[in-house]
């Protein structure tokens, strides 16, 4: 049995026992041995690297912030089987510098994803050196096996302005992830005018799809001058909730 089928049968057990019980509250931590169930727990691995300045860092923050406390966005985590998500929020830099700036936290409506949003503007930054994506792949494995937490889907949502210059090779990252399970997704920021100096003048978002995504309905999103990163990451973050198409659509119209 996959470890998604078990999770999401143990999800439902335990969804079928509180629903007989009056007046449960949600829980916002569990323990190993009675963890928190939720839809989906999800990694946000944002680039901290030297090629971010602060005022871009602060500004993904807030993106995600706000994309988490949309109100399409939170309709699609309530209209999910146990009507909750686990989120942490990373920034990376180099081979040896990983943060945990905002340790897991439930989602289950505005207040819990307001507290997420505040909690991550507030912290400073941490990440230093140069994009070593296949180190925080592996640290957002271990965040996500460690925790008291149970989803039926495990995603990490990469975000990058380049390739993987340091660390361990990316395909062994990669396939150690895919192999236990997740999901990895991209975000690529498009700088303006340019190649982000991989080989052969790859485009990121043609690395992305080559050599980072994989797992169950894996998808690069792209931030560039037409589709600003806010947008974009609202996209992403929805499409992960609801998946597929037609959550997509559902975001345009709500967009327009």
């Amino acid at each position: 049995m996959t470890r998604t089928i078990a999770a999401t049968l143990r999800a439902t057990a335990f969804l079928l026992a509180v629903s007989m019980l009056p007046g449960q509250p949600a829980r916002a931590q569990g323990t190993a041995a009675d963890p928190t169930y939720v839809d989906l727990e999800l990694v946000f691995a944002a680039d901290g690297s030297g090629s971010i300045d602060d005022d871009e860092l602060y500004f993904q923050r807030r993106s995600w912030g706000e994309a988490l406390a949309s109100e399409d966005v939170l309709s699609a985590i309530s209209q999910g089987m146990l009507g909750s998500i686990a989120v942490a929020y990373v920034e990376w830099g180099g081979p040896s510098s990983q943060v945990l700036v905002v340790d897991w936290r439930v989602i289950d409506g505005p207040q819990s994803a307001r507290a997420f949003a505040d909690e991550l503007m507030a912290a400073p930054r941490g990440a230093f050196g140069w994009n070593s994506i296949s180190n925080a792949i592996d640290f957002s494995v271990r965040l996500v096996e460690e925790n008291a937490i149970e989803g039926t889907r495990r995603i990490i949502d990469v975000t990058a302005d380049s390739g993987n210059r340091g660390g361990r090779q990316l395909a062994a990252a990669r396939a150690d992830a895919l192999a236990a399970g997740f999901t990895i997704n991209g975000l690529a920021i498009a700088r303006p005018g340019g190649r982000p100096g991989l080989a052969g003048g790859m485009t990121l978002e043609v690395y992305f799809a080559r050599e980072l995504i994989g797992g169950p309905g894996a998808f690069v999103e792209i931030a560039d001058e037409r589709r600003p990163f806010e947008v974009a990451a609202r996209r992403k973050l929805l499409t992960e909730i609801a998946g597929g198409p037609e959550a997509v659509r559902r975001f345009a119209r709500s967009s327009e």
